[in-house]
């Protein structure tokens, strides 16, 4: 049963430990609608050094000369809320805004005294952080990331859940904080590093996440802001026309282009569905578009673009820029994809990916088994809608590469998540459990972002024995015979069990049937692979990254010796929270906190509450 506040009001408060298994706190309050669309970095120019020898192609002009990109980045939203169920490592937390704010709350929602509730060993106190990501939309799930507030008590959080907390942005305008409108809903069970234990891990047991624990409360939308040089209603509309020319989606059958001109100012944008796993290459497609340009600019800039993507020093604008031209494009950049040289034939097949051209699967599926391209290479086939594309990421699960094969799956996922290679099951709400035929050697994956999720690479996969494993605080599993496993929960009440074989199916279901959830199954498996129990592979996040290096070396020493990395940004669905995305938050959000006591905005609320 999920905690509800209406569970608490008109409820006495007991020390019975059940009690706090079903509280729940938030952080609410009357506010301001607060904006916060950060600007991308100009990425495109109309023209090169080779567009000017060409007067017929002098004029064009892109909507990058005319327009930035805003909201192309992670907006961050907090609050204050409450983890309970825990085993006497909760703490009563000191006065503070925090308190005053959580306390406020509780008693609007009807829990009778709060400060004793506060005051258990079973509950904590905590600063609650989200990321909305751009173009996510309303009931898109992302994940919560936790910390105890400085000066806490608090000795862990492991076994915690959190209660339902509402998530606000923060803007410190004039040296004056405002609260915003609430934008996201979060609750779940809390993961904790399983390897964390001691004091010596207690800043790590007192940090936690939520995996898909928040819900957007709306959608972020896209926009472009007109240059002030350029600021009027005619180049607004004629902007708008040009990129509804080219993009457009369906709403109840109806087409709707995807640009509104709101203003001489700023131009809203839907995310094309294409694009929903890789905003920031649909940011750089829109900005690659021509304003306007008559046939035979057309046919010329054509030429010239094709040109430059068979140059590997030019072939990543120019296949942008031909991938924002649409159609027209794909016999060029087809061309481009049977090209000798592996940078060329990269960002070729990239781009026909996203303009659905099954000339994209082959070189895609090559390039995802180098690390270099991996990334994006699965990203773009997961954007497709072609059938090969689904078989070439079915024939990447079998790869030895962990990343690879993971990689894929999400690709699949992302693809189609009703696919029944990749549905998997509902856990009990915890969690996806998915079982999978590969041929490579059996694997167990588990990810720590972006969803609560399972992944057996081989379904026969089986724990060794003898064997004593945790799972949670209250499930123990263990083996008194070589051929079944125990599993066991002992509470106040009584003691439950289940007998099973040493398959490592039989032991995760047996766990989630005596009421383990995800971080409950993921500490299991981490203790398994430490105490030798499980042969498999275990793997957590195996994503593939962004900045690795090319080396032509690699594939044939006669070629160019020289290296490159990918220009391309990380597409959302490989984005890792606290890694990957760090560097352009810390640039972007005054308020990041990477795990530290780095005041953020909402720790300067004290005066408002």
């Amino acid at each position: 049963m999920t905690p509800s506040w209406s569970w608490l009001s008109g409820n006495t408060f007991r020390s019975d430990r059940r009690l706090f298994l079903r509280l729940a706190a938030g952080v609410t309050g009357a506010g301001l609608a607060a904006g916060g669309c950060a600007a991308l970095p100009p990425i495109f120019r109309s023209q090169s050094p080779e567009d000017a020898e060409d007067p017929i192609i002098a004029g064009i002009k892109l909507i990058g000369d005319y327009a930035l990109a805003v909201g192309g980045y992670p907006l961050s939203i907090e609050a204050v809320g409450l983890v309970t169920g825990l085993p006497g490592t909760g703490s009563d937390p000191p006065n503070s805004p925090y308190r005053a704010a959580l306390l406020e709350e509780m008693e609007k929602r009807g829990v009778v005294y709060p400060n004793q509730v506060l005051a258990s060993k079973d509950t904590e106190m905590v600063v609650v952080r989200g990321y909305l990501r751009p173009g996510i939309q309303k009931g898109d799930r992302f994940d919560i990331e936790l910390r105890v507030p400085l000066h806490s008590d608090c000795q862990s959080l492991r076994g915690g859940w959190l209660m339902e907390t509402r998530l606000r942005q923060y803007a410190d305008i004039k040296s004056q904080v405002l609260e915003g409108k609430v934008m996201a809903l979060a609750q779940g069970a809390v993961l904790v590093d399983p390897s964390a234990d001691g004091e010596r891990d207690r800043l790590k047991l007192t940090r936690g996440r939520v995996l898909g624990g928040g819900i957007a409360a709306e959608s972020r939308k896209l926009g472009l802001a007109i240059r002030p040089e350029h600021q009027n209603v005619m180049n607004s509309a004629q902007i708008g026309n040009a990129i509804n020319q080219r993009f457009h989606t369906f709403e109840g059958g109806i087409k709707h282009g995807v640009a509104t001109p709101e203003t001489d100012k700023y131009i809203e944008l839907v995310v094309h569905p294409r694009y929903k796993d890789n905003a920031e290459r649909y940011m750089r497609v829109v900005r690659a578009l021509p304003i306007k340009e008559n046939p035979s600019q057309a046919v010329a800039r054509l030429a010239l673009l094709e040109r430059q993507l068979l140059d590997p020093i030019t072939a990543a604008t120019a296949a942008i820029k031909l991938e924002a031209l649409g159609k027209e494009s794909a016999k060029a950049l087809a061309k481009g994809a049977a090209a000798s040289d592996p940078e060329v034939r990269f960002y070729a097949a990239e781009a026909l990916a996203y303009l659905d051209d099954g000339n994209a699967v082959a070189p895609l599926a090559e390039a995802a088994l180098h690390p270099a391209f991996r990334a994006y290479a699965l990203t773009a086939l997961s954007a497709m809608d072609d059938y090969a594309a689904g078989e070439a990421l079915r024939e990447l699960l079998d790869q030895e590469s962990a990343e690879t094969r993971y990689g894929a799956f999400r690709a699949l996922w992302a693809m189609n998540e009703h696919d029944p290679l990749i549905r998997g099951e509902n856990m009990n709400g915890e969690f996806s459990y998915h079982l999978l035929e590969t041929k490579a050697r059996p694997m167990v994956h588990v990810t720590r972002s972006f969803r609560a999720e399972v992944v057996l690479f081989g379904p026969d996969q089986r724990l060794l024995t003898p064997l004593m494993l945790e799972a949670g605080q209250d499930i123990q599993v263990f083996s008194k015979r070589d051929d079944e496993i125990t599993v066991s929960r002992i509470s106040v009440d009584d003691e439950q069990k289940r007998v099973v074989s040493t398959r490592l199916d039989d032991v995760i279901r047996a766990v989630v049937a005596l009421g383990g959830n995800y971080p409950d199954v993921v500490q299991m498996l981490q203790q398994a692979k430490a105490r030798q129990n499980l042969e498999s592979r275990f793997e957590i996040d195996a994503l593939p990254a962004s900045g690795r290096t090319y080396d032509r070396k690699s594939d044939d020493e006669d070629k160019d010796e020289r290296q490159f990395t990918i220009a391309n940004p990380l597409p959302g669905l490989f984005a890792r929270p606290g890694k990957d995305d760090d560097d352009r938050r810390k640039k972007k959000s005054s308020h990041h906190d990477d795990g530290d006591d780095t005041p953020s905005l909402f720790d300067k609320l004290t005066d408002l509450f």
